[in-house]
């Protein structure tokens, strides 16, 4: 595998692009109406793990996302990336995407943004409480270097990207 070493980086730091997702199920994991979704977890993640850039993605001893501990039902997905741009092709132009594109008929719409993501160093593994207190720092304070979104995202060396063009870099 070629080097991790963003263009922008300091001289020798390695980064990885972490992101944590949060999302609330409408039933429980046992629920037959999110039967479909639960059954298409494996598959998913084996894609996940076989995409260009995919690097690490916390699961439970059973392999799937953690939880919110104060939410049963607020399923908490954290992983790492090489870029921006693995992750997004692996989001939305995959398989993936198709579950995506169907959220609503398992999850409930959640206030704020559900998504942040943060340069970590390299072959870091996030914890679930990290994702979320990066998360609150999101939704507190909006987007900068320590925990951003997907529209206004910055560079591992703490600057701006330019705007969001509608296509990933």
């Amino acid at each position: 595998m070629g080097s991790r070493e963003p263009r922008d980086a300091p001289p020798g730091e390695r980064w990885d692009l972490a992101q944590a997702n949060i999302a609330r199920l409408r039933q429980p994991l046992g629920d037959p109406r999110v039967a479909e979704f639960v059954a298409a977890l494996d598959a998913v993640y084996r894609l996940a793990e076989h995409s260009p850039g995919f690097v690490w993605r916390c699961a439970t001893d059973e392999g799937h996302p953690g939880v919110d501990p104060t939410d049963p039902l607020t399923v908490v997905n954290v992983s790492t990336w090489r870029s921006y741009q693995a992750l997004h092709e692996f989001t939305y132009r995959s398989r993936h995407g198709h579950f995506v594109r169907r959220r609503r008929e398992w999850f409930d719409s959640l206030p704020g943004p559900t998504t942040v993501l943060w340069w970590a160093p390299a072959n870091a593994q996030p914890t679930i409480p990290e994702a979320l207190a990066r998360l609150s720092v999101l939704r507190r304070y909006g987007p900068q270097p320590p925990a951003f979104g997907i529209r206004q995202r910055f560079h591992p060396d703490g600057r701006p990207e330019r705007p969001w063009s509608g296509r990933p870099r």
